[in-house]
């Protein structure tokens, strides 16, 4: 979201007590003030000297919690766009002001709070999409997850530069995903009005991630040389977070997008996945891990996580063949509602033969807050929200166009792989249900120990049967 600030920014040593209008103001227009606006999510403004000073020792003890402003990536873990992380300096500042009793200070050092643009903040789009009708959210009750399938319209192939979500009513759209759909799969999931509930993901294969939003998120602008190609007479669809406000609400929100030439570069996604969830009851610290292998030279220009309610902490880490670890993200306190597409500032380079790490760790005690279920009970692989999962979309761009194909085939076999040695107790609603017998057909043939899955030994034969077929 644009944001033209002109305060002053700066943060000396603090000789004397902080003050709102030399010191603090700056640190809530840079990083606050995307949410905590009139019209926007937060329940309150941060735009004047008091509206903060009222909460002085709330926002004191929200960010020294670093609970606010809502960024969990650890930094020295891949350096993002629009990180929205305070300084300890800067936390310490706003403590040593609430502690002195929220002081505005000298008029002449007020801070000019920022001017946000309104409307379409990437420009007039091309093209602006929207749902058949408005969706009508209770006033009380669990949160919401709607897919939403929106034609696009399109008579022939396009390329779009920009995806910019623009949410009618923020009071009640926590984030939302946006994906593409080229075969009209998600249309068969679909109701007459053209939506369907989607907790944990959009339900249909492929899956076309090509951007995000949540409050406070810039519009989604592709790399350099890097469109979305948009096939003719495919569709948009949108995955919704609602969370109810205390009154009824209705939303219809819309997507703007920008067309662009076609791309220089191929584009392809990994995904990381441990399919063989099984959290026991009381368990404090579950760790799932997978791994895959870089089949080409890539660049990774972003990555996003995704588990539920029972997520602890979850990182990523490659390993490229000379020995060198690149961190890739680590989230130490994660928090379903605040999960996010992440950017980097710059790509990240990785080799073919890189060997990608992923660790989660899983809370299923009753000392969980967020546990939705009392008293715990066993938790597994699913959709839904009582089920969990560990997995991480990581978007990379491609030494050249054409090279997508070999790419996501040598990306799904070793998906394939991942759900053959050690199966979930059901498949992903993504795998079409013909592959998923033939799967569960391969993997009883292939068990000769009779574990219910298949160790290395036993995986060998089956993959080499698959991709003599692929």
């Amino acid at each position: 979201m644009a944001n033209h600030f002109t305060g002053s920014g700066r943060l000396p040593a603090f000789a004397a007590t902080p003050t709102f209008n030399a010191d603090i103001a700056p640190i809530l227009y840079r990083n606050c003030a995307t949410c905590h606006r009139p019209g926007e999510v937060a329940p309150f403004s941060l735009l004047s000297y008091e509206d903060a000073a009222k909460r002085a020792k709330t926002i004191a003890a929200a960010t020294a919690r670093r609970y606010m402003p809502p960024w969990h990536a650890e930094p020295g873990f891949g350096h993002f766009a629009n990180e929205r992380r305070l300084t300890d300096t800067e936390i310490a500042a706003i403590a040593e002001w609430a502690s002195a009793g929220a002081p505005e200070g000298d008029p002449a050092h007020k801070s000019t709070p920022p001017v946000f643009a309104d409307g379409w903040q990437a420009g007039k789009p091309d093209l602006v999409v929207t749902s058949k009708a408005k969706f009508e959210l209770p006033a009380s009750g669990p949160d919401q997850f709607l897919c939403i399938v929106i034609p696009m319209g399109l008579e022939r192939d396009a390329f779009a530069k920009t995806f910019e979500f623009r949410p009618e009513n923020r009071k009640i759209v926590h984030h939302a995903l946006i994906f593409t759909d080229a075969t009209g799969a998600a249309s068969k999931l679909a109701g007459p009005d053209g939506t369907y509930p989607c907790f944990g993901g959009p339900r249909f294969q492929p899956v076309g991630l090509v951007g995000g939003w949540a409050p406070g998120s810039t519009p989604n602008v592709q790399p350099e040389g890097m469109s979305v190609p948009l096939r003719k007479g495919s569709n948009l669809v949108l995955q919704l977070h609602y969370h109810p406000s205390g009154k009824p609400e209705t939303d219809q929100s819309s997507l703007g997008i920008t067309f662009g030439d076609a791309p220089t570069v191929g584009r392809g996604l990994m995904l990381l996945s441990n399919f063989g969830l099984n959290i026991p009851p009381g368990e404090k610290q579950y760790v799932a891990k997978s791994s895959l292998t870089v089949p080409t030279d890539v660049e990774v220009f972003g990555i996003a996580p995704h588990a539920h309610y029972l997520g602890k902490e979850m990182k990523i880490v490659a390993h490229t063949p000379d020995g060198i670890e690149t961190p890739l993200i680590w989230i130490k306190d994660w928090d379903f509602n605040w999960q996010g597409n992440y950017r980097y500032v710059d790509p990240i380079k990785l080799p073919k033969g890189t060997r990608i790490d992923m660790e989660y760790s899983f809370d299923n005690s009753a000392d969980n807050p967020r546990n939705p279920t009392r008293p715990p009970v066993q938790v597994q692989f699913g959709e839904q929200t009582q089920d969990e999962m560990a997995l991480a979309f990581i978007g990379v761009k491609l030494p050249t166009i054409g090279a997508e194909r070999t790419f996501q085939q040598a990306m799904n076999l070793q998906t394939i792989e991942q759900l053959i040695a050690d199966p979930p107790r059901k498949f992903p609603e993504n795998i079409p249900p013909q592959t998923a017998t033939q799967l569960r057909m391969g993997i009883a043939l292939f068990d000769k120990n009779g574990d219910g899955k298949l160790d290395e030994t036993e995986r060998k034969p089956l993959m080499d049967l698959i991709r003599g077929r692929n």
